[in-house]
């Protein structure tokens, strides 16, 4: 596997030596000092180019970035929509496990890139001096934010209300429809919460990381656990306990923050558990 000096070394050869590409940028998790370095992070490099049609007529170009396995062009496909309006991307998998993201950007747009920035950036050419400014790559726009405590009732109110379709699901013997909604919504407030409760702890000073990848570091071994097990989803019997672990687990943190941010905690947790239990109960009963 070519090391992450070669691979930079290649990226930064490429663009001097095409003079289409005037001004080469560095994103994402390699552009964050806080996030700890392994082969499997990927080379998020954005070319800002002159006439970048000529890039798109061909392929060809990428050969020399090495042998890939499989490629994706998400501004070439028809089933899901490009987004990045002008700019046009690659994303690379090589035969040695490297990843390159690339995206083309006319060097035109320079000022909205910049603009329109996560904070995440690390210049790495700029063969026209474009850029007169110093810029050190940072994650706060990542960082847990406190809520208000109209946002605290709304993950509340979320997570509570949504719940009932995870059991309607279940009572009627739809999985399928009782997994969507506990993995696309109910599950994801129960982070939002815990997130919030460790943005208390940490004083708001950090990320916990893309999907809360890093939540793990922050949590109690057994919430941590009991967390996992709420993923086990494969028969009605875990997907009932699986539900009611989010309950406990939601029941905990978001008392937690209300408590910590002096907001009022919502009556119907207890309401809808009780509705839960009834459901469940007759679900057992029945089958």
């Amino acid at each position: 596997m070519r090391s992450e000096s070669e691979m930079m070394k290649l990226i930064l050869d490429v663009a001097k030596n095409d003079k289409r590409i005037r001004l080469v940028t560095l994103e994402g998790s390699r552009a964050n000092k806080n996030v700890p370095r392994d082969k499997f992070q990927d080379f998020d490099i954005s070319y800002f180019v002159t006439d970048i049609d000529s890039f798109k007529s061909s392929d060809e170009w990428l050969n020399q970035f090495g042998q890939r396995i499989l490629m994706q062009k998400p501004e070439d496909m028809e089933l899901f929509p490009p987004e990045l309006g002008n700019w046009f991307s690659y994303l690379m998998l090589f035969a040695d496990d490297n990843k390159i993201d690339l995206t083309l950007i006319p060097i035109d747009e320079l000022e909205q890139y910049l603009s329109e920035s996560d904070g995440l950036i690390k210049l790495l050419l700029d063969k026209d001096s474009k850029i007169n400014k110093k810029i050190d790559p940072n994650d706060e726009k990542y960082h847990i934010k406190k809520p208000s405590a109209r946002e605290f009732d709304d993950c509340c109110n979320e997570f509570w209300m949504v719940s009932t379709y995870v059991v309607k699901g279940l009572a009627r013997k739809e999985i399928l429809f009782a997994i969507d909604h506990l993995n696309e919504i109910a599950r994801p407030n129960l982070l939002r919460m815990m997130a919030w409760n460790i943005g208390i702890e940490t004083d708001f000073s950090l990320s916990v990381g893309k999907n809360y990848k890093y939540i793990q570091t922050y949590l109690d071994i057994n919430d941590w656990e009991k967390l996992l097990n709420t993923y086990a989803e494969n028969s009605y019997e875990n997907m009932w306990q699986s539900l009611f672990d989010c309950y406990d687990l939601f029941r905990k943190y978001s008392k937690l923050v209300a408590h910590r941010l002096s907001y009022d905690y919502p009556d119907y947790d207890e309401q809808i558990t009780g509705y839960t239990e009834k459901i469940f109960h007759s679900f057992r009963k029945n089958h």
